[in-house]
């Protein structure tokens, strides 16, 4: 069995986000800065055992792998921001690669969409775009090999494992993986074993298409929120007269437009139930989130509640028992995230959780029962 965590590397300053959003900013801005949006909300995350840190730092990158490994995580999936040579946010990355540190597993996912102004609510304006008309497979190859031949490097049936977060965003990507996987074996004698993302975004078309498409399998992204909404406060009360709003949000946060934002919560109880009633496709492999809070991020927010440590661990050992009757090299299961700290959504320790998620995943991986879900 592998567990293989996503790994945000944005906790670092670089040049393009001091430009869109100011001087040293990284998602810690975000972090620190959240607020609760209504009575009993856990905001902010505030990080414990490895602090605010910057992935810059060899110590903290060692760290992180110390800590992932004493837990059970076999591995991290790095996000890669590639846009036709222009890469982001590619430092901590390019500094695993180049040191050979920390000796750790890993992989990468091409998180191939536009960066937009979508933390401030501003969807459409765009701050750098991929162009998918001058797409150079070869060149893209050419920065990926460096990873592919690492020995650390994760793969399936000895190929490396290869993910492409948005696919489904992709022109004729028949083609594009075709063309991936051909000048792979031309040029580096490379088999790819290469991964289609399905979200909550495009369940529908990965379902329905991916394999035959010419991907090698699904990887099943959570928390899908394709079900109905519990509450959206907003709705709530926009009705009420604005000096009743104003007396309300003074009692409970003195801050209108935190509180009186829009956001749609989510019961976690019921993230796992409808994830439990999907059949699995033939070669998908499962994910589970310890949560889900985008609050720090986005004013138009979702977010889960009640989800504990001990219903996480009800679902990743539901997990494993999807991929324990797979082959040995396929036994995988993917968890979001390690370090998704702007979306609430995070392994490494907190000051209100400590290690408890960590525990739930050692507990569940030791035990080797794994048992269904049940509430």
């Amino acid at each position: 069995m592998r567990i293989i965590a996503f790994y945000l590397p944005q906790y670092h300053p670089i040049p393009e986000n001091n430009n869109w959003w100011g001087q040293g900013f990284t998602e810690w801005v975000n972090v620190a800065k959240s607020r609760p949006r209504f009575r009993g909300h856990y905001q902010p995350h505030i990080p414990a055992d490895l602090g605010f840190y910057d992935l810059r730092l060899n110590d903290t990158r060692e760290g992180q792998a110390e800590l992932a490994k004493l837990y059970g995580i076999n591995g991290f999936c790095y996000y890669h921001y590639w846009f036709n040579g222009k890469m982001l946010l590619e430092r901590p990355f390019n500094e695993v690669l180049n040191t050979g540190k920390p000796d750790f597993p890993f992989c990468i996912c091409w998180a191939n969409e536009n960066w937009t102004r979508r933390w401030d609510g501003k969807d459409q304006q765009i701050l750098i775009k991929q162009d998918y008309q001058n797409y150079d497979e070869e060149k893209h190859l050419l920065w990926l090999n460096r990873a592919f031949i690492d020995p650390r490097y994760i793969r399936i049936n000895n190929k490396p494992i290869f993910l492409i977060y948005r696919p489904d965003k992709i022109p004729n990507i028949g083609k594009v993986i075709i063309k991936l996987k051909n000048t792979s074996q031309k040029i580096y004698n490379t088999d790819l074993y290469i991964c289609a993302v399905k979200s909550w975004a495009n369940t529908t078309v990965i379902d329905k298409r991916a394999i035959e498409l010419g991907f090698d399998a699904i990887v099943d992204f959570q928390p899908n929120m394709n079900i109905d909404v519990k509450s959206n406060n907003i709705n709530r009360l926009r009705n009420l007269p604005q000096k009743t709003i104003n007396k309300i949000a003074d009692y409970l946060l003195k801050d209108n437009d935190v509180i009186f934002s829009e956001y749609n919560i989510y019961e976690y109880d019921t993230i796992i139930k409808k994830w439990l009633e999907c059949e699995p496709k033939e070669k998908e492999y499962p994910c589970v989130a310890p949560g889900w809070d985008n609050s720090p991020r986005k004013k138009k927010c979702s977010i889960i509640k009640n989800n504990t440590p001990e219903k996480y661990s009800f679902w990743l050992n539901a997990a494993c028992k999807r991929v324990i009757g797979n082959e040995k090299d396929e036994q995988i299961v993917f968890i979001n995230a390690w370090n998704e700290w702007g979306e609430g959504c995070h392994l490494e320790p907190d000051l209100k959780n400590g290690r408890a998620y960590l525990n739930a995943t050692k507990e569940v991986l030791e035990k080797g029962s794994f048992l269904d879900y049940k509430k």
